[in-house]
């Protein structure tokens, strides 16, 4: 029963942000928001209240091993699964942007901070605030980066929609009431399928609710990819992964402090540091092709192959 309500639960949290990120982006645009700022927080934002959710929901309940392996978990994911994907089945990636030179530090400067504030095993409140700190100054760099480059990623549709507050009050309504439901449900069944296995909560979050909360991620990077937009999918990834550390990771801090422990969790955490490491090299040389996907889901493999030894 437990592995039925995970599924419909996590299915409620991924509809829940759809709807939040539909809704939100309709409102902007009724009131004339630029779609640069449109694009930036929601396509590059949007994509992580699953996680926000899920690891919110666990730190307030005070699993926050569940809290924090859905973070590290779920940026593996994004970059080893999600691009290795899209560098797979992508034809052909030229993208205009030089995306080394503008988003390479957005790739490891949070991944640093990160690593230093877990040196002494606990991310508290102090830090929490800092990583959000990190999220402001992101928006920052995207209020001043090139207006043009997200507008791709809009729901076009939604422009010809006419506007109808009811309407979005009531859909935004639902967003939230299934986000924040599904993923109190995430984390109950969890704990529970954790439990019956005699797994760690830590297992449970780095890949059951990581992988599930990556799913809307995956799903924009393959529609990208079939409109022929696949370059967009890095710069969707790299914001996405601002947005774990610095809204996820630090709003669940602030909830309750979270604990690490460095010894358990040390080849996780090389993963992490590798694979991004991996993109900033892709990134670097413009190896979006077959060969930057062969690397990226190699490290998967090695991911998932530690784990269940």
């Amino acid at each position: 029963m437990d592995y039925i309500i995970f599924l419909i639960a996590m299915a409620a949290l991924i509809y829940g942000a759809d709807f939040i990120i539909k809704e939100s982006e309709r409102i902007a645009l009724h009131f004339n928001i630029s779609h640069f700022v449109i694009g930036a927080t929601l396509v590059a934002f949007g994509t992580s209240l699953p996680e926000m959710a899920a690891s919110m929901m666990a730190a307030s309940q005070g699993k926050v091993d569940m809290a924090v392996a859905n973070v590290v978990g779920s940026v593996i994911f994004n970059i080893t699964l999600v691009l290795g994907i899209v560098f797979m089945i992508a034809k052909s990636m030229m993208p205009e942007r030089d995306l080394f030179s503008k988003d390479s530090a957005w790739v490891i400067v949070p991944l640093v901070i990160f690593f230093v504030m877990a040196q002494d095993g606990v991310i508290g409140r102090v830090d929490g605030a800092l990583f959000l700190l990190i999220m402001v100054s992101y928006l920052l760099f995207l209020f001043t980066s090139n207006k043009e480059e997200l507008e791709g990623e809009l729901d076009e549709e939604l422009v010809k929609e006419k506007f109808a507050w009811g309407k979005s009050i009531l859909l935004l309504s639902i967003g939230f009431v299934l986000t924040i439901g599904g993923a109190n449900f995430v984390v109950e069944s969890g704990t529970d399928i954790a439990r019956s296995l005699h797994v760690s909560e830590w297992i449970i979050g780095l890949f059951l609710i990581s992988l599930g909360t990556s799913l809307p991620e995956l799903v924009v990077s393959i529609v990208a990819v079939k409109k022929g937009n696949a370059e967009m999918s890095i710069g969707n990834i790299i914001g996405s992964n601002v947005a774990n550390f610095s809204m996820v990771l630090g709003g669940s801090a602030l909830l309750h402090p979270l604990s690490i422990d460095l010894a358990k969790t040390q080849f996780d955490l090389l993963i992490l540091a590798a694979a991004s490491v991996t993109l900033l090299f892709i990134l670097a040389n413009k190896i979006y092709n077959k060969a930057g996907g062969i690397f990226l889901l190699t490290l998967l493999a090695l991911f998932i192959q530690n784990a269940f030894q």
